[in-house]
């Protein structure tokens, strides 16, 4: 799994970018999205792509809010393994963080984590864009006093994702890059990729392969063991 080989990269490695997607969290008991029993494929859910579109919020915000309350919401789940040695990395001044994921987890313990799909966990109205408590989110979805709409501040289907040039800058500088815990199919957030120099090293970390245009090293293998072994010097 760890190799020496492998081992040396992160060592030898001083810009490292992780590009996480939500495999990363499913040890911290959240579900992800596109694999087998993920969210996506769960057959009495109807279309969540509709469900988290921007058009649903429009048309049917009730019917959103609903879904994203009952499978999307986890305030108690904790940063595992694979955040905890991430943040490490990041903390000693050779990594940064770019996900795909909204669940907050790599920003409890890595506060310059680029959340490119934003937060569930930040909420505000959408008429004035004013903050609100995701406690009071979680109770209603209307404001109280003037029973504006809240949301949560995340990217829906139809919307443009957050921190894109940031996102880009930091894969632009990247001398390693490290794909982990996700299908690799959402765009823009799989382009970003494209951004890395030629010369740096690529390598994903998955339960299975991920499909790209330009070669990358797999490893295939549970991301939490993988991480527990790596050792960060």
């Amino acid at each position: 799994m760890l190799t020496n080989e492998t081992q040396k990269l992160f060592d030898d490695a001083q810009h490292i970018v992780f590009m996480t997607g939500a495999g990363v969290s499913t040890a911290s008991g959240i579900p992800d999205y596109r694999s087998k029993g993920g969210l996506y494929s769960t057959s009495e859910l109807d279309r969540p792509e509709y469900l988290l579109s921007h058009t649903c919020f429009q048309r049917e915000p009730e019917r959103q809010y609903k879904f994203m309350k009952e499978n999307m919401y986890f305030p108690n789940a904790k940063a595992n393994i694979i955040h905890e040695k991430m943040a490490a990395f990041v903390k000693a001044g050779k990594a940064r963080v770019i996900t795909q994921n909204v669940d907050g987890l790599h920003t409890q313990l890595d506060p310059t984590t680029i959340e490119f799909h934003g937060s569930l966990y930040r909420i505000y109205a959408d008429i004035d864009h004013k903050p609100a408590s995701v406690n009071d989110y979680l109770k209603s979805m209307y404001r109280a006093g003037d029973q504006a709409i809240l949301r949560p501040d995340i990217t829906f289907y139809e919307e443009m994702p957050q921190h894109v040039e940031a996102a880009i800058a930091a894969v632009a500088e990247a001398d390693l890059v490290v794909v982990v815990g996700t299908s690799f199919k959402v765009y823009p957030f799989a382009g970003l990729i494209d951004y890395a120099p030629s010369r740096a090293v690529k390598i994903a970390i998955n339960m299975e392969q991920i499909q790209t245009h330009i070669p990358i090293k797999q490893i295939i293998a549970d991301a939490t063991q993988f991480f527990a072994a790596l050792q960060l010097r």
